[in-house]
């Protein structure tokens, strides 16, 4: 790996066009104050006076410390970065788009999960989260549908932004229904162009397709042509099941389309699961995670290191110094 490419740069530059207000600072200081408060007959006893007071440099320093306060002031607001553009890194020659049915039904309370039954979509964002980690160096993208796909993250390398938008993604996110023609048209779509050697999608689903335009087969059919493999993964179990809703329970009688996710996963060179309970979601995800890898290197952006931290010490310091200052030996005379 090698070593980011490093540049600075600040966050908000425009704030350092406060700076050319600061010799005003002077100016104004020279023509503004309160009169004289001691009246002298003489001239010459007033350059008499207040010669050992303090050094004559003295005038100059008091209004130092403000001026490089203000400086330092104004420089921290606009945040100064380290800005580590980028980094070459070896990641996975396989992109992945992970297809998540957020229909209501996946709200069913039917897969054993830690001692309890949880709900479809709780345990597959569990099984998701622990895919994710197991690949790091994969570019990874996530969709959820219902009755139209719905982008929740772009394929990135960034798995920490992977980890918060798969918290994101809960039932609601989009009108109800199953659109797995236009879900998988989506995802296709997303993966085309790019320039991975395996490009995959994984659909993960517990319904019949129902919504949209596009046969689910034929829209496999069109990603095989671009080179893209779906595994598709029935999740739950079929039967009468009930979901919670704002007016109470509502039951439904549920049946998956097993001979669709076939044919999908059929057309474009996958393969079709079912899962019941987190251990067999698990395997499955195993399985997936087992596919052939081409090893690439990628260049990543990484996030900006803020700078301002020492200058808000060196303001403190400065604000200690001009206070002490004031009290004692820059003290003016009457």
């Amino acid at each position: 790996m090698n070593p980011p490419e490093q540049s600075f740069g600040f966050q908000h530059p425009w704030v350092l066009f406060l700076l050319a207000l600061l010799p005003l600072l002077g100016l104004l200081r020279g023509r503004t104050g309160s009169g004289a408060s001691v009246t002298f007959s003489s001239l010459q006893i007033l350059s008499k006076l207040g010669k050992q007071t303090r050094p004559r440099w003295a005038g100059f320093s008091y209004p130092l410390p403000l001026g490089l306060l203000l400086a330092l002031g104004i420089v921290a607001l606009a945040r100064p970065q380290h800005l580590d553009k980028y980094k070459v890194v070896k990641e996975s020659g396989v992109e992945l788009i992970v297809a998540i049915d957020v229909s209501r039904s996946m709200l069913v309370e039917d897969i054993p999960y830690e001692g309890k039954l949880v709900n479809r979509l709780t345990a597959s964002r569990a099984v998701i989260r622990n895919f994710l980690r197991r690949r790091p160096m994969d570019r990874i993208g996530l969709v959820a549908f219902a009755g139209r796909p719905y982008l929740v993250s772009p394929i990135t390398l960034d798995h920490e932004w992977l980890q918060d938008s798969l918290s994101r993604i809960t039932i609601g996110l989009v009108e109800d229904g199953t659109a797995i023609g236009s879900v998988i048209a989506a995802s296709a779509k997303r993966l085309d162009k790019r320039e991975a050697k395996s490009k995959v999608i994984v659909l993960l689903t517990d319904g019949a397709n129902n919504s949209g335009n596009l046969a689910p087969v034929t829209a496999a059919e069109l990603a095989n042509q671009l080179g893209i493999k779906i595994h598709t993964i029935a999740v739950g179990t079929p039967g009468r099941h009930t979901i919670p809703t704002s007016s109470g329970p509502l039951s439904l009688n549920q049946e998956f389309d097993l001979e669709t996710l076939r044919g999908i996963a059929k057309a474009a060179g996958g393969e079709s699961f079912m899962a019941q309970d987190i251990e067999n979601l698990e395997k499955i995800f195993d399985y997936i995670d087992s596919l052939e890898t081409t090893e690439r290197t990628a260049r990543i952006r990484i996030d900006p290191t803020d700078m301002f931290a020492p200058l808000v010490v060196l303001m403190i310091a400065l604000a200690l110094f001009r206070s002490v200052s004031q009290e004692s030996w820059l003290r003016r005379s009457p």
